[in-house]
């Protein structure tokens, strides 16, 4: 007799959790068995994997090997839409396209850096220690990871400005590809394709990876990091937990301390959800800090236990050691304020009259708001409110979800990411720039795609239709903000996002109001839904898009440098952009339209003359006790040479800062890259954006400059020596021979001391040296060996003038 059961009961249907849950889980056992837990949150609670997929016991599908790579490069994962890969390679080639796209308009960009990375294509040496000289003098001021791919590309394609930049704009592509992967796993292909759109767009990441500082590296380790540690949480896997903690190291090897922002979150998701139990959690999280040490620490070892004369000086340092310049000028100080060296040492806010409010003095005012203000927000914060709402929505969603839910870590590990990074920026008293918020970027991008992406599904529920159209509404009214404050940029896009935005989030709460009013309404207002969808998307893109297409089609240049038009009210830089700006942290400029030089500085020990601000609230304002007698002001800032040319800015002139001096600002008319310059120091026409010449900028060399270092330059061990590594590396970027930056990046480095010059000198080692560039002084608590070096130059050789630079051959003495 045959029994026949019943079939089993069909599942009933009702919403999907925002936060797919997954299968119950066991934790490991305490001796370290392994977790047997795996994939993602979707793989978990749709049964055993497809043939062919991670983890399955049958074959895979379609040829494995070479034969079958360019089938699955096109196709992606079997479970995957057929769209998903040809649209992820499509995202890819078009970030490539923007990221390369005049990607040598910049020059050399930051010529700090690109000097060291001329030294290193080189001299193996300098690659090593990231010298800026291939002489091996001195260093620059961070760890060397960030320059040995552009050396390396330099070396292999010969060293240009297109070489050096190649390596970063390919990084930007490799950090969308993380993101889109990671966000992929715990969400969808569609919500991994927001998030690298959006990454891809962020107006501070089409500046920065397009540009040669150490950012574009830090954030790509980053965010693999990210991933890494998204996949030992999923499988409680040590490898990958190992692996995050190498990433951090090599971040470390690249920006110091910043690298460690992020540490707090990642560690304390992988304690707190981690499939496994407690103890081994414990022990795979102290394995994974010793392969960060390790992979961090092994370079500091070989710089702190070489001899100081088998290595160049650590730049930054007054003390030549890499770990006080870890923990003090680059650590620890950026936090307080209080770095030793620094062009801005010592200044607080109130500090000087008409100086933002809070702490940070010159780098602007401190607090919650601060990613929002001036020219920063348009730099990162237009999806930040965004960001922050999905965020909270998805972990209330979660809330309910087992301890070792993945999506919800994924949500933890990016939204800890944006919390504690973005906290730091905000309350940091010291050195802050608009472009550290590059590293920001990611985070926010993996938490919108992420978010949007998980309340779309649950669109007909109140709560996720409620906060997708007010994330509509936000961002929409958010752009219109940032937009309006660079009024002559684009002007009617304002409107059109505000009105863009406000639709979709109309159109988005049409299913939840159509359900209550009219049931028979719901297929129109799904309809609507969708189209709402596409208008909250494209309102939350086209500002930043908007943004990064301005930011790609103009050069950027020196070490302060923004994406975007200029914004009233913004940082800017020194002179700022397009004749602007004002100096960091005194918002405005100088006038309406700024000034070409210093607004309103009085002090030094010439007419002063530096702009057109007057005492008001441009430039650095009506400084107490200013002085023609160079005794006000800003004090003993050494290096002062004769007055330069200073060309015309679009507010103001800049003639005669310094005179004969060596107090106040010394030689800022003339100083390359002051922008708007017409004279042989200036930028053309505004075109590249930045920085204070001889100290943020690199020089402009003249053809007769470059000759004359040129000239014998196998005879010497530097062809000249300049005050300040910017002002040294535009004469070595001119002519491709070593130039010993006195002082290092600021002049106020104790390096090389007096004596040491003069022995230098003595032996015949260096042949020029050029006058002018900024060096250290009290004022900045570094070392003033740099003013005394000058002072002793002066005294000693002969001046000679070739294209309005100033020179001493000091193989020429006096009488």
């Amino acid at each position: 007799m045959t029994t026949h059961l019943p079939d089993p009961a069909p599942p009933q249907p009702g919403p999907v959790p925002l936060v797919a849950p997954p299968a119950p889980l066991p934790d490991a056992p305490e001796d370290g068995g392994t977790a047997q837990a795996g994939g993602t949150a979707r793989d978990r609670t749709a049964g055993p994997p497809a043939p062919g997929t991670p983890g399955a016991a049958g074959p895979a599908d379609g040829p494995r090997g070479l034969r079958g790579l360019p089938a699955r490069l096109w196709r992606g994962r079997p479970e995957d839409p057929a769209w998903a890969r040809p649209a992820l390679l499509a995202l890819l080639a078009a970030t490539a396209a923007l990221y390369v796209e005049n990607l040598s308009a910049s020059g050399w960009a930051n010529a700090f850096y690109s000097a060291a990375v001329q030294a290193g294509s080189v001299s193996w040496k300098a690659f090593f220690f990231g010298s800026s000289d291939a002489s091996n003098f001195i260093t620059v001021d961070k760890p060397p990871l960030a320059l040995w791919p552009m050396a390396l590309s330099a070396r292999l394609l010969g060293l240009s400005s297109f070489s050096v930049l190649l390596p970063q704009a390919l990084m930007g592509v490799a950090a969308v590809g993380t993101v889109y992967a990671s966000v992929r796993r715990t969400s969808s292909p569609r919500a991994g394709l927001l998030a690298g759109a959006v990454l891809a767009l962020t107006p501070v990441a089409a500046l920065m990876f397009r540009f040669n500082n150490p950012d574009a590296l830090l954030v790509l380790l980053l965010a693999l990091a990210a991933y890494a540690v998204q996949r030992a949480q999923e499988a409680a896997s040590t490898r990958w937990l190992v692996l995050a903690g190498v990433l951090l190291g090599l971040a470390f090897l690249t920006k110091t301390l910043q690298a460690f922002l992020v540490l707090p979150a990642f560690a304390l998701v992988y304690l707190a959800t981690a499939p496994t139990g407690w103890w081994r959690r414990v022990r795979q999280l102290l394995l994974a800090g010793a392969a960060m040490t390790a992979a961090g620490g092994w370079w500091v070892a070989v710089v702190e236990l070489l001899p100081a004369s088998s290595r160049p000086y650590v730049g930054g340092s007054q003390d030549d050691s890499f770990l006080s310049l870890t923990f003090g000028y680059n650590g620890f100080g950026r936090l307080t304020g209080n770095e030793t060296g620094s062009v801005g040492g010592g200044f607080r806010g109130g500090d000087l009259p008409g100086a933002p409010g809070g702490r940070g003095g010159m780098w602007g005012s401190t607090g919650v708001t601060r990613l929002f203000d001036g020219d920063i927000g348009g730099q990162i914060a237009w999806l930040v409110p965004a960001a922050l709402l999905l965020l909270a929505l998805g972990l209330w969603a979660g809330r309910r979800a087992p301890r070792t839910d993945t999506a919800r870590a994924g949500l933890l590990v990016w939204g800890g990411w944006l919390l504690c990074t973005g906290l730091t920026f905000s309350y940091m008293g010291g050195i802050f720039h608009q472009y550290y918020t590059v590293a920001l970027a990611p985070a926010v991008a993996a938490l919108v795609g992420m978010g949007a992406d998980a309340a779309w599904r649950e669109r007909d529920r109140t709560v996720p239709a409620l906060a997708l159209a007010a994330a509509s509404a936000v961002t929409g009214w958010w752009a219109y903000v940032l937009l309006g404050r660079s009024a002559d940029f684009v002007p009617w896009l304002r409107y059109a996002v505000l009105a863009v935005g406000l639709a979709g989030a109309a159109a988005l709460l049409g299913p939840v109001v159509a359900r209550a009013v009219r049931p028979g309404a719901a297929r129109a207002a799904a309809r609507a839904a969708t189209a709402g969808a596409v208008a909250a998307v494209a309102a939350g893109v086209a500002g930043p898009a908007a943004y990064s297409l301005d930011t790609v089609s103009t050069g950027h240049s020196g070490s302060i440098v923004t994406a975007g038009p200029a914004v009233s009210g913004g940082m800017g830089g020194p002179g700022g952009r397009r004749g602007r700006g004002g100096f960091p942290g005194f918002p405005g400029g100088a006038a309406p339209q700024g000034a070409g030089g210093f607004g309103g500085l009085r002090g030094g020990a010439g007419a002063g003359q530096g702009g057109t601000g007057g005492p008001g609230p441009g430039g650095l304002p009506a400084l107490p006790g200013a002085e023609q007698n160079g005794r006000g002001g800003l004090p003993a800032l050494p290096g002062g040479g004769q007055a330069g040319q200073g060309g015309t800015g679009q507010g103001g002139t800049g003639q005669g800062v310094t005179g004969q001096g060596r107090n106040g600002l010394p030689s800022f008319p003339g100083m390359p890259g002051l922008p708007g310059g017409a004279g042989p120091g200036g930028v053309r026409g505004g075109g590249v954006r930045g920085g204070m010449g001889g100290l943020l900028e690199g020089a402009r060399v003249g053809t007769a400059v470059t000759a004359l270092l040129r000239q014998d330059a196998s005879r010497y061990t530097w062809a000249a020596a300049a005050v300040g590594s910017q002002n040294a590396a535009g004469y070595q970027l001119a002519s491709r021979q070593p130039v010993m930056a006195v002082g290092g990046f600021n002049g106020s480095d104790p390096a090389p001391g007096l004596a040491q010059f003069q022995e230098f000198v003595r032996q015949g080692r260096i042949h020029w040296f050029v006058a002018g560039g900024v060096g250290g002084g009290g004022g900045m608590g570094g070392s003033s060996d740099s003013s005394r070096i000058a002072s002793w130059v002066e005294a000693s050789f002969t001046a000679r003038t070739v294209d309005g630079t100033t020179l001493y051959d000091l193989t020429q003495p006096k009488g």
